[in-house]
């Protein structure tokens, strides 16, 4: 085992954070070392959990074998949003988490666990959820009530437009133009709105990557070349094709407007086994699985990638920040996995489903 880059101890003791040091022993992953606030958090000292397997100690509702392979694997830090943590009789702690190798060889792994201020316990995260569900509808609302009088005045527009000289034609093309503009971006809140669960079928994923693909072809990413590269053995997903299709559809256009002048977009499909997630019901559920949308692009923005998937969080000027953050909703809502790695010509979106049950009804 290389040896790890030494942390300063006065930075080691001054994080604010608690910040575990862990590595793989005997087939799982043991503490090494942790920092005061870990100490605080865990009510124990570090010669207590030194050589303690980590997972023992700390339950965390995330796919955590799946995220240190990847920091391994990819030698880069990983970060995993709202997870809840448990660290014995406590009730769980909502948490933002962030995985980065300590040595060269990635064997020695940094986790830091960031409590969130606003959310702590699970009665708060659930009135959280339901406040953002609350507002969401409300938006979606609002939305749908704005698009009707928009139309009128585009149509106003035009209308007048008939009657002008060509020199003065511009205002009025202009609030039309503007109109159009304002009326798509209501169209993505009533969709971020949408609080209809998805009509789950079995679904050939290369199918709706095509049907994405030529929408995209002469469309938004006309000026891309998209090569593909799928699994044909891959077995039907468990999903609802309109939403898979939206999905793939923003990923593709994220993946265009990131490359303005030309590049390439790859659609790569793989199973997988190993990533599993804890179901509504408690049941782990098995997304084997994986459909990447990568491109070759410059990369998101510094400060971005952690919250990509957020709401009205955009790297672009003029960005609405909704369609990543539909794409996560929707996953969300098939039991799924999302995640991004992203660096300087090459950003990838990682897609994880589950597959097709056997024995199960369509639209069940």
């Amino acid at each position: 085992m290389s040896a790890p880059r030494p942390v300063p101890g006065a930075i080691w003791s001054a994080l604010p954070v608690p910040a575990f040091m862990l590595a793989r022993q005997g087939g799982g992953e043991v503490i090494l070392e942790c920092n005061p606030a870990a100490e605080l958090f865990m009510s124990a000292s570090s010669a207590t959990l030194a050589g303690e397997p980590a997972f023992d100690r700390l339950s965390i509702d995330a796919p955590m074998e799946e995220a240190l392979a990847r920091a391994r694997a990819n030698r880069a830090a990983i970060f995993i949003n709202d997870a809840d943590v448990c660290t014995g009789e406590r009730a769980p702690v909502l948490c933002n988490l962030q995985i980065a190798p300590l040595d060269d060889a990635g064997e020695t792994l940094l986790l830091l666990v960031a409590p969130r201020e606003v959310a702590g316990r699970l009665g708060r995260a659930q009135a959280v959820k339901a406040a953002a569900k609350s507002a969401i509808g409300m938006a979606s609302m609002l939305a749908h009530e704005i698009k009707n009088p928009l139309a009128g005045i585009a149509g106003a527009a035009q209308l007048l437009s008939m009657g002008l000289k060509p020199a003065d034609r511009e205002m009025t093309e202009l609030i039309v133009a503007e109109t159009r503009r304002i009326v798509a971006l209501l169209d993505q809140v009533e969709q971020f709105g949408d609080q209809r669960p998805p009509e789950r079928v079995s679904v050939n994923i290369h199918d709706v990557l095509e049907r994405a693909r030529r929408s995209a072809v002469v469309g938004f990413a006309a000026h891309m070349r998209i090569h593909d590269d799928y699994d044909p053995s891959l077995p039907p997903a468990w999903a609802d094709p309109d939403q898979l299709l939206q999905v793939f559809l923003n990923l593709l256009k994220n993946a265009a407007e990131a490359c303005p002048e030309g590049g390439v977009i790859r659609m790569r499909s793989f199973f997988e086994r190993g990533l599993r997630l804890r179901g509504g019901q408690g049941n782990n559920i098995a997304l084997p699985l994986h459909v990447e949308i990568i491109d070759d692009g410059p990369g998101l923005p510094p400060g971005i990638a952690e919250n990509v998937f957020e709401p009205f969080v955009s790297g672009r000027e003029n960005g609405t920040g909704l369609g990543l953050a539909l794409v996560s909703k929707i996953i969300g809502a098939h039991d799924g996995w999302v995640e991004c790695d992203s660096r300087p010509g090459r950003t990838v979106f990682r897609i994880s489903l589950p597959v097709a049950p056997t024995n199960r009804k369509e639209n069940s």
